[in-house]
Parts: structure tokens; sequence; C-alpha cells
């Protein structure tokens, strides 16, 4: 597969064209939604009629991505070369912010690594979504039995990446602007010792789509945030891998301070 971002880093261009229909609708989350839905619905089509791959899963990866910067979304990736240099196998281990991350990832990693998710039961089971995830053939997450949750990422994680299939994992319970380390559980760090392989952290900040008061995946748009990611090197897991749990959170805390996001204060 032809890699979407060849330099180890991406900046969208200051000069980057900006749709028409964003414009007109006066910069709200709408035209926005409108143009995502197409393109939920054309890989949808496509994954029902067979044949949706990790390629065409990339590219619908890219086609949001751009569609992003069409209504006015600037990135600033860092990292690449972490992806392209590592040739097996991996457990990717991020903060979960937004809809956003899980839209565009693929197009980030898919280029250089076979991969797919570790996600929430809802996904493979509504109307919408739920052929495109299946198409990615996920580790499933029930969230309401944890030591069943653990088990199942464990058994299925394990079998995955001796397949060559490297897995992304958001630690957190759920989708939340505030980072808090206490909440961030070291279960991506669990799957790679039992699996014998490497963690890449990932570290993002993607509140310029906020979650919604109704439909959580759907908020506002807020244009002045620029949305941020950053990859790490790889990490070979030692001892029962508290070290290397706690330097991906010192990673992802690091980088959210540099972007100037506010730190979660606890009560």
């Amino acid at each position: 597969m032809n890699e979407f971002f060849p330099d180890n880093e991406y900046k969208t261009p200051v000069d980057a064209p900006r749709y028409l229909g964003d414009r007109l609708f006066l910069g709200s989350r709408w035209y926005f939604i409108y143009e995502f839905a197409k393109i939920v619905f054309e890989c949808r089509s496509h994954a029902l009629r067979g044949g949706y791959d990790t390629a065409a899963w990339a590219q619908t990866s890219l086609d949001v991505f751009r569609c992003i910067e069409g209504c006015g979304g600037r990135f600033h990736v860092e990292g690449l070369n972490y992806l392209r240099e590592n040739k097996n196998p991996v457990v990717i281990v991020g903060n979960h912010m937004s809809t956003l991350e899980t839209v565009v990832l693929p197009a980030l990693i898919a280029p250089f690594l076979e991969v797919t998710y570790v996600v929430k039961e809802k996904l493979v089971r509504g109307p919408i979504f739920s052929p495109v995830m299946k198409s990615r053939d996920p580790i499933v997450v029930g969230r309401q039995n944890p030591r069943e949750d653990l088990q199942n990422v464990l058994t299925k994680g394990t079998e995955k990446l001796a397949g060559g299939s490297s897995i992304i994992i958001f630690p957190q319970s759920t989708r939340r602007v505030e980072f808090i380390p206490r909440q961030f559980n070291s279960l991506g760090v669990k799957l790679a010792r039992k699996a014998n392989v490497k963690v890449i952290p990932v570290a993002l900040k993607t509140d310029f789509w906020s979650n919604g008061k109704i439909l959580k995946g759907f908020g506002p748009l807020d244009r002045s945030s620029t949305i941020h990611f950053a990859f790490g090197p790889a990490m070979e897991i030692t001892g029962n891998g508290s070290k290397q749990h706690a330097e991906i959170v010192n990673f992802i805390q690091q980088n959210l301070d540099r972007w100037g996001h506010p730190r979660y204060v606890e009560d």
C-alpha cells in the first residue's frame, strides 16, 4: 500500500482550500456531517458487497482526513517514522478524546501496518457502522464484565498479533477531552507483554471535533483548535510492564502540555 504521508511529519498547508459548502453553512458542523455521512454510507455499501480490505479502509480514512481539512481542520502529525521503521506487529496505545481519531488513525497507520481496533460491542451491532467495523474483524468488548473483557482482549489480541495484525487500544473507559491518568488502564501493556510484542504510544488532541450532548459522536467543530497526533518510539515490555505504562502516560501528558491542552485537576 502506498504511503499517504511520506515524510515523518505532516502539517496541513496554511493555504489548504476550504469547501464552499462549509463556508455557506457559516462554520457550523452540518456541512461536515453531511460530507462525513456520504463517506460513511459509501464505505458501508462497499463493506456489504464484500472486499472492503485494509487498503479500502485506509482510503476511506484519508477521505475523512481531507474532508476535515476542507471544513477548516488543521492537522499536525508527528512521529510517522516510528510506524515506518517498525516491521513487526505492535500494540498502539493512546488517549481517546473524540470520534475523530477513530476514523483518522487508519490513514496514518494502515499504510505501514495491518491493523485493527479493540472496540465496544455497540460498534459492531449498530445499523450504520457495523458492516464497516465487522469487516475489520476487531476485538469486541462489552464493558459490563471487566474480567471477561480482559481475558477476551488478551486471548484474541495475542492471536491477532501472532497472525500479523497490530492492534489499536484506547485504555480509557470512554471518550473525554480531559486526560485522567488514573483512568488510563494498562490493558495495552498487558496485551503486549503476553504477546511478546512492542508498544507504540500515540498522544492526540482532537477536540476540534467535540462530543455532542445528544449524539456523542457528532458535536460542534472548533476550528481554532489544531488537531495533533504524535507517535512515539516502540517500547519493549520489561518485567510486569509498569515502567512502560508510566512512560506511555507521561508521553501523552507531556505532549498535551506541549500543545497547550489544560491539565485535569483532581478534586
